[in-house]
């Protein structure tokens, strides 16, 4: 789990003091790891720590310091002997006042790292060279308290999704794939009256009469969802991105869909292997035609995805 500098600016925009409660360790069983977050507003609240006791009791906490202007805190909540719950185990929360002025200080850096309260004296060298290790190898640590300092990495979109289309399919997806960490999200259609009245945080629409024309602007890497409303449109994308490069490329559809494709690709003089790695149809068929069952199963696909390649985090204490 990381930081969110991006969702904590935005719940600052909207109500000016917010609260984020961070799982800053874990003992034993607990509904949720370390560095599971939620941003606690007056009126709302975003994002969990799970547990439903806990949350509901740590809300309630998080609304009272804003009421009273309290400072941070970090308390150690025994989820069996505290709450009644029966994982058994037993959490540290770091509760934290942000606002504008505070969120600027967090700016550029991969890692952040802070004292716990009551944490007296100089940043550990232990931190330091977590710091540094980020800094010059890119390493990520995984959340954790490091002799009194919180440690977490900054959330950064690691994988491109490109959404083309958005129909009742491509609203099902976005809305499934729109809260997962890690993505960042630009959705395409021709006409900005298909687009729902609100997309959702951190999603970049885009409108464009000839929408493959913009295939010239994915990065290399992206992952592309081809689900537009028209077959001729879904053709003429799949067509540019083979010529183009692409991470991934899922195209909407049957067999047949797919048979007519790779046939009028290949057509096109595009290799037989590079066809070969379109996936048509997309998602989990088992599930169903539901826009909904489609979303679900493509999220899982790329969730399946994300941890087979994910290697670059430290896991260990």
């Amino acid at each position: 789990m990381s930081f969110d500098r991006e969702a904590l600016a935005r719940a600052v925009a909207a109500h000016g003091v917010v609260v984020r409660v961070v799982v800053a360790g874990v003992a034993g069983s607990a509904p949720r790891e370390a560095g599971a977050s939620m941003i606690v507003w007056a009126g709302g609240q975003a994002g969990t720590i799970g547990g439903g006791a806990l949350e509901f009791e740590a809300a309630g906490r998080a609304r009272a310091m804003l009421a009273a202007a309290c400072r941070d805190r970090v308390e150690r909540w025994p989820l069996g002997p505290a709450l009644n719950q029966c994982c058994g185990g037993a959490v540290v929360l770091l509760s934290e006042l942000w606002n504008a002025d505070r969120l600027a200080t967090v700016t550029g850096e991969a890692v952040i790292a802070r004292a716990l309260p009551g944490t007296d004296g100089a940043m550990p060298l232990a931190v330091k060279r977590l710091l540094t290790r980020a800094r010059g190898e890119g390493l990520r640590p995984g959340a954790r308290v490091v002799q009194g300092w919180m440690v977490e990495p900054v959330a950064a979109p690691h994988r491109e999704i490109w959404v083309w289309g958005a129909g009742h399919v491509g609203r099902a997806l976005v809305a499934v794939l729109a809260p997962l960490p890690g993505l960042r999200i630009t959705w395409i259609d021709t006409d900005a009256a298909r687009f729902p009245d609100s997309v959702p945080d951190g999603v970049v629409r885009r409108v464009a009469a000839r929408p493959a024309d913009l295939v010239a602007e994915a990065p290399g890497d992206a992952e592309h969802l081809v689900l537009t409303y028209s077959h001729a449109l879904d053709l003429e994308i799949c067509h540019r991105l083979l010529g183009h490069g692409f991470g991934a490329l899922g195209l909407i559809g049957s067999a047949t869909k797919r048979a007519r494709f790779r046939s009028r690709l290949a057509g096109l003089g595009h290799d037989g292997a590079q066809i070969l790695r379109i996936r048509c149809p997309i998602g989990d068929p088992a599930l169903g035609k539901h826009p909904q069952a489609i979303a679900v199963g493509v999220a899982a696909d790329l969730l399946r995805k994300r941890r087979a390649g994910h290697n670059n985090e430290e896991r260990t204490g």
